[in-house]
């Protein structure tokens, strides 16, 4: 290679090397400054594949989200998960003017019995109005219920009243208040006196 060569290789290795120790001494800043971003920024350490944690929702919706949980337990025949959501010492009052049902222990020998005639259970909540008052709160809601009931087909529509109690981070139902609505019937016209 020629003198010339050697100088133009040089020089081009020269520049090469003067670029490069440009482009990392500029990038040293921006380095510093993502760690600095990465410090102040929580988000920025959350690895990829875990969810970011936002505010808790609402006490309203938890509440609700809660109901609907017990009702599939119900619906179930699940004891457990109805007892998720229900206070050991709460009580159950119904519109038939049965005495008011003391304590889980108390309600659940009743309600197993009373499941056992009916098959295919369906039961949908409507138009639940939720109050939140510090620990204390109370839902109200209607609903409609479906199932067979000895072979036959049986349909209840009522409302329901729930006081609960924020225990230990958990709502509690300390009170359950239901009643079946009594279905009217039109009134058939007793028939005309025959007119002599």
């Amino acid at each position: 290679m020629s003198t010339r060569g050697r100088f133009v290789t040089a020089r081009w290795l020269a520049c090469i090397l003067a670029a490069a120790l440009i482009f990392a001494a500029s990038s040293a800043p921006l380095a510093a400054q993502n760690q600095k971003n990465k410090k102040s920024n929580p988000s920025a350490l959350t690895p990829p594949d875990q969810p970011l944690v936002g505010p808790p929702p609402p006490e309203t919706d938890v509440i609700d989200q809660d109901i609907g949980q017990m009702l599939a337990g119900f619906q179930l025949g699940n004891i457990e998960m109805m007892h998720k959501y229900y206070s050991d010492n709460v009580t159950f009052v119904s519109g038939d003017y049965s005495p008011a049902i003391k304590g889980w222990a108390t309600y659940v020998p009743l309600y197993q019995k009373q499941r056992a005639a009916f098959q295919g259970m369906q039961l949908i909540r409507r138009n639940t109005l939720i109050f939140v008052r510090g620990d204390f709160a109370w839902a109200t809601y209607q609903w409609e219920f479906d199932s067979m009931l000895n072979g036959q087909p049986y349909s209840a529509f009522g409302q329901t009243t729930l006081v609960l109690n924020k225990t230990g981070g958990d709502w509690l139902i300390v009170h359950n208040h239901t009643s079946e609505v009594a279905a009217t019937q039109a009134q058939t016209p007793a028939p005309a006196a025959a007119k002599p």
